[in-house]
């Protein structure tokens, strides 16, 4: 079906503008009509060349979304009509071309979680899950509300994972473009000095490595960068290997400094997550199994759905969650009071709200402590090249002196 776009005026005069999927014009006016909207201008959409980025849709439109849907549903508007004033507002038009996709495949019969599941790079397992629950339970908007205050949370672990990694990843970036200004530059400008005072024999021998790292560097440039773009590359590609990627979750929940960091951010994703999916009606199975596959840890993906292998023994959770050693002994023994009071969701959520409080801190603990040391480690490698520089220098003066 072609794409139209209609302009349409209401019974109180307002003009009203949007896209509709249709076979036909006459089917667009048809529609308008049932809507109980005059039709005045109906064409055809010019077709647009794609270039969006992944899923082309951010976690911002998601939050909207929801949050407008919820409040369409709870205030009596059909579930068609709804999706059909939502994909003419937006802002994002990929986003709106999938929300008249799945109002759509709505009108044709279909159920709204099944539609949202055509599109699994923006909606997620957990997103239709969620929404399957609310459809069976009666409580849609609810389920949107929810949603769109776990997408915010989420979001906001994500800005403090990214703010963590930032400060350190920029001043390295800094530290190679300064090396490398040194390397290039600085160094072949002194080298050409040096050459005119006794040549490689006078030099002090960190002078002569520093020329001699120097000289690789320019006369085979492209092959080191080809190195370092191989090396990240395959670095990328290993990880997507499993066997790789759980070694390297490993290590990264046991390293010194990022490791306990690392742990409570995965503590709190995972209680968040589940505690969302339970609130909202899921089984607990089925959340489990959704919660393994979310973690984006190998290691707590492991432990969480060995766990539910355990419950589906006939096992509680406290305990098997203890038996894997990644979760904290203090989140396990609340999770077990929370399953005997009967609100494992409400527990589970505190946990969250709590470890989120923690991985802050623990970000602007990791940022102060990680500042004094990039530091360090930038001056010391830009010392060491400007001593190899004027420890010819010094030579030559005392040469001249004597």
């Amino acid at each position: 079906m072609a794409e139209w776009v209609w302009e349409a005026r209401a019974k109180s005069g307002e003009l009203r503008k949007g896209v509709m999927e249709a076979g036909s014009s006459s089917a667009v006016e048809t529609r308008l009509r049932a809507q109980q909207l005059q039709p005045v201008k109906v064409k055809k959409k010019k077709k647009e060349i794609n270039l969006t980025i992944g899923s082309g849709v951010t976690d911002k439109d998601l939050v909207v979304f929801t949050r407008q849907f919820a409040t369409m549903i709870d205030a009596g508007v059909p579930l068609v009509q709804g999706l059909e004033i939502l994909s003419a507002q937006g802002e994002n038009p990929h986003f709106n071309k999938i929300l008249r996709d799945v109002r759509n495949n709505v009108e044709q019969g279909g159920t709204f979680s099944d539609a949202l599941k055509k599109h699994p790079q923006v909606f997620d397992t957990l997103f239709v899950n969620l929404v399957s629950a609310g459809e069976v339970g009666g409580i849609l908007d609810t389920i949107m509300n929810r949603l769109a205050e776990y997408i915010e949370k989420r979001n906001k672990l994500r800005g403090q994972v990214k703010s963590a990694l930032a400060y350190p990843v920029g001043i390295l970036a800094v530290a190679l473009i300064v090396i490398a200004v040194m390397l290039g530059y600085v160094i072949p400008s002194f080298q050409g000095m040096f050459g005119q005072f006794g040549g490689e024999d006078a030099m002090p021998a960190l002078t002569l490595a520093v020329i001699n790292l120097s000289d690789a560097f320019i006369n085979h440039f492209f092959i080191i960068a080809l190195l370092i773009v191989g090396t990240i590359a395959g670095i990328g590609y290993s990880l997507k290997h499993p066997k790789t990627r759980l070694i390297w979750d490993h290590v990264l929940l046991r390293m010194p400094i990022l490791g306990p960091v690392m742990r409570k951010i995965a503590v709190s994703r995972f209680t968040r997550t589940l505690g969302t999916l339970l609130g909202s009606g899921v089984p607990i199975l089925d959340a489990m199994t959704i919660v393994g596959k979310a973690s984006g840890n190998m290691v707590v993906e492991r432990a969480v759905l060995a766990t539910a292998d355990r419950i589906r023994e006939g096992r509680n959770m406290a305990e098997p969650l203890m038996e894997t050693k990644v979760f904290p002994p203090m989140v396990v023994q609340m999770i077990g009071v929370g399953e005997q009071t009967g609100a494992l969701d409400v527990m589970l959520n505190k946990i969250a709200d709590f470890y989120e409080e923690e991985v802050d801190v623990a970000v602007g603990s990791l940022t102060s402590l990680l500042e004094p040391l990039m530091m360090v480690f930038i001056g010391g490698i830009v010392g060491v090249i400007l001593i190899a520089m004027y420890l010819p220098i010094f030579s030559i003066a005392g040469q001249v002196g004597g």
